[in-house]
């Protein structure tokens, strides 16, 4: 088993991405735990399941205290990714975007763009639509992403 961890905000994750991500860390022997504010059905035993309390960010802040500097966040909570981000950890979304304080600043402004336009009617219907596409870069994304961590983990390299 490795040092690192994978540390998933589950409230909102797509049960694809979960039972893929899953069997590719099971397979590498890599520690994931997932954290939600409801008990999430895994189809494995290894799978850590943290349920928080259901009050606003106590998942993020479960994450946020426990996580280290060589784990890996996967969340679609662009303000929760800019604190791990600050705190140095690897985050990246359940459609591929890993982040950094730049591609962070840059979503948040056309987060914040897009609400505008949603307050005067001329935004939204955006959706939350996870199809193949979406996967199918989420699983390119972590896969390389868990490689890198592995091999950070074998020969004792800082992230």
């Amino acid at each position: 088993m490795y040092r690192f961890c994978v540390w998933v905000d589950a409230d909102s994750f797509p049960a694809r991405a979960r039972d893929f991500l899953v069997e590719l860390a099971v397979s590498k022997s890599v520690r994931v735990v997932f954290v939600a504010n409801r008990d999430i059905k895994t189809n494995n035993k290894t799978v850590q399941m943290i349920v928080c309390q259901k009050e606003k960010d106590s998942a993020d802040n479960y994450i946020f205290e426990n996580a280290g500097a060589n784990d890996i966040v996967v969340t679609r909570d662009l303000l929760f990714a800019e604190r791990l981000v600050s705190k140095k950890i690897t985050v990246m979304n359940d459609r591929g975007v890993v982040f950094t304080r730049e591609s962070i600043a840059d979503k948040l402004r056309e987060r914040e763009f897009s609400l505008n336009l949603s307050e005067i009617g001329l935004g939204g219907g955006k959706g939350n639509y996870y199809g193949d596409k979406e996967f199918k870069k989420f699983s390119v994304a972590f896969a390389e992403e868990l490689q890198k961590h592995i091999i950070a983990d074998i020969y004792n390299i800082k992230k």
